[in-house]
């Protein structure tokens, strides 16, 4: 797909664009020639992709987690073959050259991958090509709907060749050509997990599992030496250390744009509030972030004494499942806050609370100081980084997910960050305020 890139850039600039304007090299670039550089240019591109992570055997991509390697590993690649040019100056001067076989090479090989997967997909589904044959341990609700995900998705390349309880060695041997063994029930007596390791190990069978609780608190750990003792810390998640420095710079970046881009449309809504109630055009509400107090600024979208008269509506509140309050239709929202509510438009005043540091773009949910008196033990790992004006839990269902549910979407990015993560959280966040019109 790259030399294919690297051949269409070079037509396209020699044939069907030379009418438009002349070839001007500063040598005599011949197909050949050409054809050399692309071979070298191709190299350097597929070693960035390896560098990115694009030939990971132990990760399943998203396609969008694929585009954004191939966008950032070509940009790469394409950087390094930019500094060579200027360091060698008597190569050709074509910037289309450059930014074409850059563009293309992206297209190119997204549309190679996405076939890839298409004729993998063809050949397990309908050939049963490169299968893995599978035996799942288990009796628990997790065990049931990993049988039926697999079941339901032959994509995925599983066949379920047993489902076992408490098996012992022997009945796993009557269990002919096992390529996995997957022990779902997470509460599985310690010894016999011991012996069902031996027995893949000794029978060359790969061996995963789900883990429990206990389990999951030592994925994210850094490693140190104090004097001749190992020490192992415990992360509470993977955005300690750089990972909050990379982050705090990326919210400072979006509070600066967001501010500057979104200034005319404060204007417009200030003036709109102002015409519509009387009242101040802001609110700064009481939230807490990372167990700090913090005051969140936003549109005012209702009247100006909405907090008075909450404690009379709390009879009428939707949401019974947790501590939140939900009303669709609250008669304390104005005319334009209805409007502003609509389209997400009074959160846009946030981007000032990001920009001084109270709360980060994506995070859990910033929530209010009584709610969180009225929160679960295991609720209160939330408040483990800054809240966020998005997060996995607002893209997901924000409003419309019950609590429990949305304290686990939470943890999970909290226990898995990545800056990836956080563009993708960003990227359906501008899809959701595009189309979806449920906000209350």
């Amino acid at each position: 797909m790259l030399l294919l890139a690297g051949m269409v850039t070079y037509l396209l600039r020699t044939r069907i664009l030379a009418s438009v304007r002349p070839v001007l090299f500063q040598f005599n670039l011949s197909l050949s020639d050409y054809l050399y550089l692309t071979v070298f240019v191709s190299i350097l591109f597929i070693i960035a992709y390896a560098i990115s992570g694009l030939y990971s055997m132990e990760v399943k991509m998203g396609r969008g987690e694929e585009l954004s390697k191939i966008i950032v590993a070509s940009s790469a690649g394409i950087m390094l073959v930019i500094i060579f040019i200027f360091l060698r100056q008597e190569l050709f001067n074509s910037r289309f050259l450059v930014l074409g076989g850059w563009f293309f090479a992206i297209m190119f090989v997204f549309i190679g991958r996405l076939i890839v997967r298409l004729v993998q997909k063809i050949a397990v589904v309908n050939y049963d090509f490169g299968i893995h044959r599978l035996v799942i341990i288990g009796q628990d609700r997790a065990t049931k709907q990993i049988s039926e995900n697999i079941k339901e998705n032959p994509a995925f390349g599983y066949r379920i060749v047993a489902e076992l309880n408490n098996p012992s060695p022997g009945e796993l041997n009557k269990t002919k050509d096992i390529d996995e063994i997957i022990l779902a029930d997470p509460n599985y007596p310690s010894d016999k997990i011991i012996e069902l390791i031996d027995y893949c190990h000794d029978n060359h069978i790969i061996f995963k599992f789900i883990p429990n609780l206990y389990q999951t608190l030592t994925t994210n750990f850094s490693f140190d030496i104090i004097g001749d003792y190992p020490i192992i810390e415990l992360k509470r998640t993977p955005m300690d250390g750089w990972g909050k420095v990379t982050k705090r710079l990326a919210d400072i970046m979006s509070g600066i744009i967001g501010a500057v881009i979104l200034s005319p449309v404060f204007l417009v809504v200030a003036a709109c509030i102002k015409w519509d109630t009387d009242g101040p055009v802001f609110v700064k509400l009481k939230r807490i972030s990372k167990n700090r107090e913090f005051g969140l600024f936003k549109f005012r979208s209702m009247v100006k004494n909405a907090e008075e008269l909450k404690p009379s509506l709390v009879e009428l509140n939707e949401r019974k499942d947790g501590p939140l309050f939900k009303m669709r239709n609250d008669p304390r929202i104005t005319r334009v806050g209805r409007i502003i509510r609509k389209y997400r438009i009074d959160e846009i005043p946030q981007f000032w609370n990001i920009l001084i540091g109270d709360m980060s773009l994506v995070g859990p949910r910033p929530h209010q100081p009584d709610e969180i008196s009225k929160y679960a033990k295991h609720h209160k790992k939330v408040l483990a980084i800054k809240a966020g004006a998005t997060g996995l839990a607002q893209v997901s269902g924000s409003s419309d997910l019950p609590f429990d549910k949305e304290v686990a979407l939470d943890v999970f990015y909290i226990e898995n960050w990545s800056l990836l993560l956080d563009i993708k959280i960003i990227f359906k966040t501008l899809f959701k305020v595009l189309t979806d019109r449920t906000a209350v």
